[in-house]
Formats: structure tokens, sequence, C-alpha cells
């Protein structure tokens, strides 16, 4: 039986969502209707809530399943008689809760080894609604796609691993190529790849990018790779840039080995120096991140890492809202396994979903709220990086800091991350 449908997304680091565009093709390649509604940039149709058969919930980060609540209670009260569900991260991470609210049917993600259909983009806003590349004071339209889902590894603070366990798949590198030609034909001028690791599989990945750089050499592209891949596969880094690579986003998190291992990073801070000493041999940019605030933290440690990212060089490279994270710990995490957190944590606090810690040295816990709350108020008043990073430094040095002047790098300008 045909079903009327809507899938709603709230948040998506502000990118189209894919999250919509890959469920949808699925549904109507069965016959079903479908209406797909971001509402972080429209308002979704009332008259199609209301004579939905079915809404789903894209949740795919805290974000979003903070901002789609409201949302849930939204549609029950219009259309009492509609089933609800909800997929991505979220929904198999809060299962719990959101059953709570009405939601009945809960999905993580697909994993499916073949037969994922073209995404279905017909109907969603267009990406000039979305989020820029910028680069040298110009922006680029981005598109946004995925070349495989799941990840092989198993670090202990990332959301993906309670639910993939380490399984990984790629996506038919067909089905990637026609998405990325309906982006660029909707005037896409660079492509996020928006896998957990892009060299989870490093050759299927290089021929897509590779295939990318041949049909349209003027489409630059990013790409998210842990810093283990950037050593292990450093033979890539060449065709990385020369098939138009803007930059490389790592998941860094710290620069203490002690609080790597206890996140089963799998590197090292001087595997992380050497992955900057290639990058900058290469002529290719990377964009770490970090996780300023955990349990780990002391006073000495995160000073430390502010030296470290203007002594490097870095200030340009790393998104201003990564100075001021804070370790989520979600339902499920396998941070939970550790006595350290054990000991900080407050409870579970299912609307916030998160388990609440606070930290034992009250002047770090200070810090980590005012520095997010610094940050904040810097970008709304439009404050570049460096200005940004010499403010936090003068909320928590009594020192002065010089930093090296650099140019920008290319970003997206979509501010927060998670």
């Amino acid at each position: 039986m045909a079903l009327r449908i809507v899938l709603l997304s709230t948040y998506d680091q502000g990118h189209q969502p894919l999250g919509l565009a890959s469920p949808a093709a699925f549904l109507k390649n069965r016959g079903h209707e479908v209406r797909s509604f971001d509402t972080s940039v429209e308002a979704p149709d009332p008259a199609a809530l209301a004579r939905a058969d079915l809404v789903a919930f894209f949740l795919p980060m805290h974000t979003a399943t903070r901002l789609a609540v409201p949302w849930i209670a939204k549609v029950r009260k219009l259309n009492p008689r509609a089933r609800l569900a909800a997929y991505g991260l979220y929904a198999g991470l809060n299962r719990d809760y959101l059953r709570q609210l009405g939601v009945r049917w809960m999905a993580p993600v697909p994993m499916a080894r073949s037969g994922y259909p073209v995404p279905s983009r017909d109907g969603l806003k267009p990406l000039e609604r979305y989020s820029k590349l910028r680069v040298n004071g110009h922006s680029k339209r981005v598109g946004y796609t995925e070349a495989s889902h799941g990840c092989k590894h198993l670090c202990r603070h990332c959301p993906v691993v309670p639910v993939y366990q380490g399984a990984f798949r790629v996506i038919d590198r067909e089905t990637v190529l026609a998405d990325i030609r309906q982006l660029v034909a909707a005037g896409a001028e660079h492509i996020t790849f928006g896998d957990p690791d892009f060299l989870n599989g490093p050759l299927h990945a290089m021929r897509i990018v590779e295939d990318l750089s041949r049909e349209f050499p003027g489409v630059t592209y990013d790409a998210t790779i842990k810093i283990e891949h950037l050593r292990k596969h450093r033979d890539l880094l060449p065709r990385l840039r020369d098939t138009g690579c803007a930059f490389v986003t790592s998941a860094v998190e710290s620069i203490d080995d002690n609080v790597l291992s206890k996140l089963r990073k799998g590197h090292t801070y001087a595997h992380f120096l050497e992955v900057v000493e290639l990058f900058r041999r290469h002529g290719l940019t990377l964009a770490p991140t970090f996780l300023a605030f955990t349990p780990w933290t002391t006073r000495e440690s995160y000073l430390a890492l502010l030296k470290a990212i203007a002594e490097l060089g870095l200030v340009e490279n790393v998104a201003s809202v990564q100075l001021g994270l804070r370790l989520l710990i979600t339902a499920q995490s396998p941070l939970l396994e550790l006595p350290e957190i054990q000991r900080v944590v407050t409870g579970f606090d299912a609307p916030s979903l998160l388990h609440r810690w606070r930290h034992p040295d009250p002047v770090v816990e200070d810090w980590s709220l005012k520095i997010l709350r610094c940050v904040a108020d810097q970008q709304k008043k439009g404050s570049s990086r460096t200005r940004i990073f010499e403010r936090v430094w003068k909320e928590v040095a009594h020192e002065p800091l010089d930093l090296i002047p650099r140019s920008a790098i290319p970003y997206l300008d979509e501010p927060w991350y998670c």
C-alpha cells in the first residue's frame, strides 16, 4: 500500500541533508508519495504534515535531535493519527526517550552492501541556502554526499561506534558519482564527503575523487580522515592535492597521549606533528578538531593546547568552536567503561541526550563555560579565527602570546560542529 510520507530534518551541519535525499529515493522507488522538509531553512507545509500517514525524523547528531523534540510534539498535535519514526545515529542511541515522545519506529542507518539508489534531491531547498566554502574572501556553493557508511574504528567518544560497532560499507561508486553530477548541475562548486573516515576504503575513495577531478576539474572537495590513516596512506597525499582537495578535517582531539589512549584514537601527539609536516610538505590544508574540555583536562594542559595550536601556525586552521568543545557522553557511550568517567558523571539527562558531568577542578569547569560563551559572542560579531583565539587566550592566560600572521585557509562557514 502506498503511503503519504513526510521526511523531516532539523539540522545537518549546514548541509542540504543527504539524510532526506537518500531515503526519499528509496521510498519513491517503492511507490510512496514523499515530501521532504529541512526546518533549518524552511517551515514545513502544515497541510503535508496533516495528511501524512508517516512522519520520519532524520537524527544524525545531538543538535538535530534536540531540535527535533518540539517538532515531534507539533506533529503529534497536528496529526494524531500519523505514525512517527526516527532514523540516523541518534535515533538508535536515544530509542527509549524517543518512544516516550511518541516515536514508535527507530532505524539507526542503512547497512546494505549494494542497491543504494541515487539520492532524490527534488523538493529540497537550493544549495544557496546552505553553508559556503570560504576561500580568500570568495565563496563557493557546497554539495554534500557520502561514499561510505559506518567506520572500522572504535574510538570511545564517537557516536558512530555504538551504532556500527566497527562495521563499514561502501556505496556503489556510480551512485556516488551520479549524486555528485546532480549536485554540480544544481550549482555545487565544492563537494563535502561526510564519511566518518574517507580512507576507511582508500581504493574506493581515491577512484571517486579521481573521477570527480576528471569530470569536473574546477570542483574542489573536502573529507574527514583520521591521523592514523593520513600516516598510513601518506603516499595518497599528493593525489588528494592533485584531485582538488581543499582541506582535510581530522579529529586530533588532544595533544596528551594519555587522553588519546583513553579515547582509543590510534595516534599520538608525535603522529599529529608528523601529519602537520606532511601536509605542509605536500601543499595540503589540515583542519584539526579538538575536545578541549574533558575530565582529564587540567589548567596546564588547556594552556598547552592553545600554545601548540599557535606555535604550529594552526590558529586559522582550527574552527573557533573547537576551543571550547566539551566532551559529550551519549547514551551507550563506550566512555562509560572508564572508572574516571564513572566518577564524574552525575546521571543521564534524557531531554539533553547526554550524561552530565562536572570537572573536578572548578576553575576548569568555569573555563569551559566561559570560553564557549566567548566564542559564540565573537562569532556573532563576525570576528576572525585569529581574533577569537586571542580573546580566548586572554580569558585563561596571564601572559602575552605572539601569533605568527597566516593567510586564511579554505573553510566551511557553518560555525557549529555537532
